[in-house]
């Protein structure tokens, strides 16, 4: 079939099920929902079989689905309306939800129902939820969606009426007054359904120390107590603060007019006279709290887990997870297995904190450096094997990070991105120069960096990127990767391959240093950031600051990419309302 994405942006479930669906051979182009009349002429362009909608913020206009089939992802169970769904259930406890595909008509998710997928609610912020269990409901719903559409005399149904006379339940978008806090009145679980229910976006509006902010990414406290709203201390940017019978720690925080950014960063002064309270992440806490970097040991093997927000990285915590490997480097054990986040491995550099900076083009070359350190030092452990695995999306930097250890694995449904010309054709470093051919071959190099589209886990492991995918995914991965692990070093060949791998490691760098690769690679990334195009800077503001796209960019919309090939000029092949945005 050809399928036309309707979409707000290119998020993570839209790029999932752009890749899951041409692997099923359909056709697949995107076209970013601008305006009424960028729309239609996407679908008069691409004449599609079906129009799906996997993340909008408005209504498909009438003039589009009056005429073509058109499907809805809507993140709730059969029945449920309303654009808030999943925040409300969070909010409520709900035990289980869904994800329904439906058929856009006037009445917002009223529509005939083609697939409703159900799934069990687990204690997570909603955009942990978002790229876990909603994206695979997701996938499951549209291919059953799909199934139904092609099998004779199936016909869609409709949920039962409602109060409004129309099918199913609405439920208003939630405003900031459903999600206030009271710090003197709400317990823990009160206040981290509240802050889960609206993390990413919007947050929950409040005020600390006279200052209005935004409170995102929550985390429970076990141990810390003090009188209810209290800042109780910080760590790695985060802040913990009293709740009625406990505390919650929160990682980050945005005025009003601002950039989400770590929560000590944001406060500054108004934390004087807080304490720190460290946590050495080689120490098993007590309880339940904020650990960004931790590791584990288990029959002979090293765990090291980092949890990045988003997956940025910024300088400090490069360098606070280069001093973690180092330091596992000496521990008493032969692999090693980097284990990331549960919902992302790494982006790379962390373009919020640089756009942030006073100085943006030195505060890239500083993360950028930190980066490499980092990379480097996966790349020279010679006495044991380095494991990477991940369990959440990659992209860009994040994804040659973790080619720089011996072996890849992901868990299925995971997205890598190893691209970075979306970020105003920045040239990149982490070594990509040295890892990427090393896995891919040479000739393969330009196809991927160029390539611009995600990849699943099947794609990514036929080019060779991965080395295994896992059958488990969420809790049971956890297990799983122990157990393939503890096999890889209970194997009497292991010590051998460990000693080939130092020797391999030394005729590489005989041949050509490392530091030869970074240098090439700095001395490009230095023009990116220091030179006369502005192309990274512009394209890192529109990324962070999140401008409304103008365009959508030819490589996602075939429909437009076409009529630019076939001679009819570029001006008509756009579609554009100005200037394309970098991202």
């Amino acid at each position: 079939m050809r399928i036309l994405f309707l979409t707000h942006a290119f998020n993570s479930l839209t790029q999932r099920l752009f890749v899951e669906l041409r692997r099923l051979g359909h056709e697949v182009s995107v076209e970013f929902d601008i305006n009424d009349r960028v729309s239609e002429e996407a679908v008069a362009l691409y004449a599609p079989d079906l129009v799906l909608a996997p993340f909008l913020k408005r209504a498909i206009p009438e003039s589009i689905w009056q005429n073509h089939l058109c499907w809805i992802v809507h993140p709730g169970p059969l029945g449920d309306r309303g654009p808030s769904s999943l925040d409300w259930a969070i909010a409520e406890s709900a035990p289980r939800w869904g994800v329904t595909v439906l058929q856009a008509e006037a009445a917002m998710d009223a529509g005939p129902v083609w697939a409703s997928v159900p799934f069990a609610m687990r204690p997570a912020t909603k955009g942990s939820l978002y790229r876990g269990e909603v994206t695979e409901a997701a996938v499951q719903a549209v291919r059953q969606a799909l199934d139904n559409l092609a099998t004779p005399g199936f016909t869609p149904q409709r949920a039962p009426v409602g109060a409004d006379g129309q099918p199913g339940t609405w439920r208003p978008l939630m405003c900031q007054a459903e999600r206030a806090i009271d710090w003197s009145r709400d317990d823990t679980a009160t206040v981290l359904a509240r802050l889960s229910a609206a993390d990413g976006h919007p947050g929950v509006l409040d005020e600390i120390g006279g200052l209005p902010v935004y409170l995102h990414a929550p985390w429970p406290e076990s141990s810390l107590r003090g009188q209810p709203g209290e800042i109780l201390g910080t760590r790695d940017g985060a802040i913990c603060r009293a709740t009625l019978d406990g505390a919650v720690w929160i990682t980050h925080l945005r005025e009003p007019k601002g950039l989400k950014l770590p929560a000590t960063q944001v406060l500054g002064e108004r934390l004087a006279g807080v304490s720190d309270v460290p946590l050495d992440p080689f120490a098993v806490p007590a309880g339940e709290t904020w650990q960004e970097i931790r590791y584990r040991e288990a029959n002979g093997v090293g765990y090291l887990f980092f949890d990045f927000h988003n997956g940025a990285m910024s300088p400090e915590q490069c360098r606070r997870l280069q001093r973690a490997c180092e330091r596992a480097d000496q521990c008493d054990t032969r692999v090693l297995v980097l284990m990331g986040g549960r919902d992302f491995w790494s982006n790379g550099i962390h373009l919020t904190r640089i756009e942030a900076d006073e100085h943006p083009a030195e505060a890239s070359w500083e993360n950028i450096q930190a980066m490499d350190d980092l990379t480097r030092t996966l790349i020279e452990m010679r006495e044991r094997l380095v494991v990477s695995v991940m369990r959440g999306n990659a992209g860009a930097g994040g994804v040659f990070l973790a080619l720089a250890a011996d072996q890849v694995w992901a868990t299925p449904g995971v997205l890598l991105n190893p691209h970075y010309k979306n970020m105003g054709n920045l040239y990149g470093s982490e070594y990509w120069t040295y890892l990427l051919p090393r896995r891919v071959g040479e000739e393969a190099v330009d196809d991927i960096l160029g390539n611009r589209l995600p990849l699943g886990t099947p794609e990514a492991l036929s080019l060779g990127l991965l080395d295994a995918v896992l059958e488990s995914q969420g809790a049971g991965a956890e297990a799983e990767v122990m157990r393939c692990a503890e096999a890889l070093a209970g194997n009497p060949a292991l010590p051998e391959r460990i000693a080939a791998k130092a020797r391999h490691r030394a005729e590489e760098e005989a041949h050509r240093p490392l530091q030869a690769y970074r240098d090439e690679e700095l001395a490009r990334m230095s023009l990116n950031f220091f030179g006369f195009d502005p192309s990274y800077h512009v394209a890192r503001y529109s990324f962070v600051w999140r401008r409304p796209h103008s365009r959508t960019p030819l490589h996602l919309a075939l429909h437009r990419s076409r009529k630019v090939r076939s001679g009819k000029g570029e001006c008509q092949g756009m579609g554009t309302l100005g200037a394309e945005s970098s991202v």
